[in-house]
């Protein structure tokens, strides 16, 4: 109660849109709540916020459009409500919206709106890494990179791990924004390395050559890094040290690969102390990792010690409000809106899963051009929950989506015994299942099933909430329920 109080406060007292914008949206408590309509009435107005900031600082016309209409929307729906809400709080909220309402409404000329007269591009990206005004929402994982490799005194080496498909290789490639002009960034995708027939050698061939492109000095000789490749490799990085005015970041993507070739006897174990070595040889050269696994599951003796000395960064889902940003605000001449509700939806079906929500914006933007500009149907140009569930209904959208949920189903036949299993146990239960539940539906020990579990929630795939185990992603559950389950195998 005296959240909400303090909400309604600080809403009372804020009138103009230069303010409304800076507002901060306080973390709502969980259900059950008192006054349940009162808080419904906040969270409306807190999407008005969100609105309101797009408004502000968008450049793209039609964007700011939508998000005011968007905003306008929210607030007559809750005048509309009024009655519902208790007496004590009615007038305040009342009092509020019609405030905020008036100071868009003096806004709603100079914004004007906007006709669609052919098809809409479809600025959704899917499969390839995000990139531009769609690289959103990582800001916090932006700002810990600035942290450590331009506000430090010297350069140091990290890992980004997390769930399949997060925008680990999106991060990469867009942290080079964030370095000034003075510190470089070499991209190296490990997964282009293939079987690597001529061993250590030729995975450092890979990584010379991404390393010259960036900082324009000529890689080693192949001849010299397939006979002596870890003495090669080093001068070639000496080189490059005395040449760098302020430093060099070797991205080193899909980690995973390298462990895959040790196992798999292509390259040695001690590769992995060679690179310990080049991580701690130099103050101005730094090293990150990106890949699937956590630190505390690289437990081979020659992983333990090399990631000893290395900062770790999660990578993972994204926040409800860059998702609404990504979805509704996607590049500067984007002519299409979603209802509330439909964000809402989206949001609830993908945990903020980058690659999920892309999959979904992209097939909304199919489907609208489809009727209107194909079949001839007139339609609002607004997506709703309608057309959200008519995306995700059509067995297109899983079958494309396959490489994320088949990325995640195998992932979880490594490692911990039976996580498989109880994926299957979990997906038909909306309200998950409590541990004693899953023993009994999985007839597993405690203690495997325990380190199961474990491994799945360290992976993001399960969580538990008050005392209950259940699938975070939604379409992620609807996936094993249609390809894992009985007879239906994939």
């Amino acid at each position: 109660m005296y959240l909400l109080a303090q909400t309604l406060a600080a809403f009372q007292y804020t009138k103009e849109i230069s303010t409304i914008t800076t507002l901060q949206i306080p973390t709502f408590p969980q259900e059950p709540l008192l006054r349940p309509s009162t808080w419904k009435a906040l969270k409306s107005l807190g999407r008005v916020i969100e609105d309101i900031q797009f408004v502000n600082k968008s450049v793209s016309r039609s964007a700011r459009s939508f998000a005011l209409n968007r905003a306008l929307g929210e607030l007559t729906s809750i005048l509309k409500t009024a009655d519902n809400l208790p007496q004590a709080e009615r007038g305040l909220i009342v009092d509020i919206t019609q405030t905020w309402q008036e100071s868009l409404l003096q806004i709603a000329g100079e914004i004007g709106e906007i006709s669609i007269t052919k098809p809409v591009n479809n600025p959704y990206v899917i499969g390839d890494p995000v990139q531009g005004n769609l690289f959103v929402g990582r800001e916090d994982i932006i700002r810990q990179l600035e942290e450590i490799w331009v506000m430090g005194n010297q350069l140091q080496s990290v890992v980004l791990y997390g769930h399949r498909r997060m925008g680990k290789t999106s991060i990469l490639l867009n942290a080079s924004q964030c370095l000034g002009s003075g510190i470089q960034l070499a991209y190296v995708n490990l997964l282009r390395l293939g079987n690597v027939p001529q061993g250590v050698g030729e995975v450092l061939i890979a990584i010379s050559d991404e390393i010259a492109q960036t900082v324009k000095l000529p890689p080693p000789n192949d001849a010299d890094l397939l006979n002596l490749p870890y003495r090669t490799f080093e001068r070639y990085l000496k080189q490059i040290e005395t040449s760098l005015e302020t430093g060099l970041i070797i991205a080193l993507d899909e980690f995973e690969k390298i462990e895959e070739l040790i196992e798999a006897g292509k390259i040695p174990p001690d590769f992995m102390g060679y690179l310990r070595g080049l991580v701690q040889m130099s103050s101005k050269i730094a090293f990150a990792f990106a890949g699937l696994h956590t630190l505390e599951e690289m437990t081979s003796d020659y992983f333990q010690p090399f990631f000893a000395s290395i900062i770790p960064i999660h990578v993972n889902f994204q926040e409800r409000a860059a998702t609404r940003q990504i979805l509704a605000n996607p590049d500067e001449d984007f002519l299409l809106d979603y209802t509330p509700e439909a964000l809402d939806e989206i949001y609830a079906l993908t945990h903020g899963q980058p690659y999920l929500v892309q999959l979904v914006g992209f097939y909304l933007v199919r489907r609208y051009n489809d009727q209107v500009f194909e079949q001839g149907r007139p339609r609002d140009p607004v997506f709703t929950i309608e057309d959200v569930e008519a995306v995700i209904s059509d067995p297109e959208f899983f079958q494309r989506g396959r490489y994320y949920f088949d990325g995640v189903w195998g992932q979880a036949a490594q490692g911990a015994k039976g996580q498989q299993e109880i994926l299957k146990v979990l997906a038909p239960q909306l309200e998950g299942l409590s541990f004693d539940a899953l023993a009994e539906s999985t007839g597993m020990k405690s203690d495997s099933l325990q380190a199961a579990l474990d491994t799945l929630k360290r992976h993001d795939v399960v969580a538990e909430i008050e005392g209950r185990w259940l699938i975070i992603v939604e379409l992620f559950r609807r996936s094993v329920v249609r390809w894992r389950i009985g007879d239906s195998n994939p």
